[in-house]
């Protein structure tokens, strides 16, 4: 997708120095792919946060299964 965005020409340049990228195009699409990992990880915090995970066994019950 072509797509003109005015963004400071700072911010464009200290994206592409810390993500290593060969160009802007690249410096973007990593910029982008962090920005949407970033926000699923958020995402699935808060997800567990609100309903917490709940586990059957204890550690020690664990142990003895796999003993037998």
């Amino acid at each position: 997708m072509k797509v003109t965005a005015i963004i400071p020409d700072e911010l464009v340049n200290e994206a592409k120095v810390l993500s290593h990228a060969r160009n802007i195009t690249e410096t973007m699409i990593i910029a982008l792919n962090s920005y949407v990992a970033l926000e699923k990880l958020k995402a699935m915090g808060n997800a567990i946060n609100n309903k917490p995970l709940q586990f059957r066994y204890t550690a020690e019950e664990i142990r003895e299964l796999n003993r037998s």
